[in-house]
């Protein structure tokens, strides 16, 4: 397995592993493509490091600013799609929604927020296991308008794959080796998942009081 994804991270076909991993995975938060980022990003570390090519050849694979515009975009289109799904409605989703707690209380805490502006539970949820499929849901359900999400997705995907990349190139740089940058980044990352987790799962502080006049 390892074998067949370093010989990946050589190829252009790893930037559409990448972008259909992070495409789905709102839909499937089982996929590793945070994990898949780092990988990428370490391989072009370590082939950085290496030293330029004595001969002419194809640009380096893969390329660590290419490499952070598909995984951003990939991003907000996944969260789109999800957004027109839940917005679109349909009795499976609504019954699908009821039956789950987190989705309910996404519905209950997203429609303020937004409205608000307080979309940055938009971008702390993007690094949650599965709080990027929450909030996108949610935010369609709770019939948001798009100029309403979009801003917010558009940073939370940029944020979410700044840290991945940054995680897994410079990562390697400062260690040296390939295989141990890419498993302090994946440690790294999924810090940040449990920390977002537990912001996420916070429940909102109460208005302050208004003195009395």
């Amino acid at each position: 397995m390892f074998e067949t994804l370093g010989s990946l991270t050589a190829s252009p076909w790893i930037y559409a592993l990448v972008a259909v991993s992070i495409l789905l995975d709102v839909f499937l938060p089982v996929l590793p493509s945070g994990v898949l980022v780092i990988t990428a990003a370490a391989a072009a570390a370590a082939a950085g490091a290496a030293g330029p090519v004595p001969v002419p050849g194809p640009e380096q694979v893969p390329d660590i600013l290419l490499l952070l515009v598909i995984a951003t975009t990939a991003s907000v289109l996944g969260d789109m799609a999800a957004f027109r799904l839940a917005r679109r409605g349909g009795a499976r989703l609504d019954r699908a929604i009821a039956r789950s707690r987190r989705l309910t209380r996404a519905q209950e805490r997203l429609g303020t927020a937004l409205a608000r502006g307080g979309g940055a539970l938009v971008v702390i949820a993007r690094f949650a296991p599965a709080g990027r499929s929450v909030v996108s849901l949610g935010a369609g359900k709770t019939q948001r308008r798009v100029a309403e999400f979009l801003p917010w997705s558009v940073l939370a995907g940029l944020a979410w794959a700044g840290y991945s990349v940054a995680l897994g190139y410079f990562g390697t740089q400062w260690l040296g080796t390939q295989w141990l940058g890419t498993a302090v980044s994946i440690v790294a990352l999924f810090a940040a998942g449990a920390l977002a987790a537990f912001l996420v799962r916070r429940p909102p502080s109460p208005p302050a009081a208004t003195p009395a006049t």
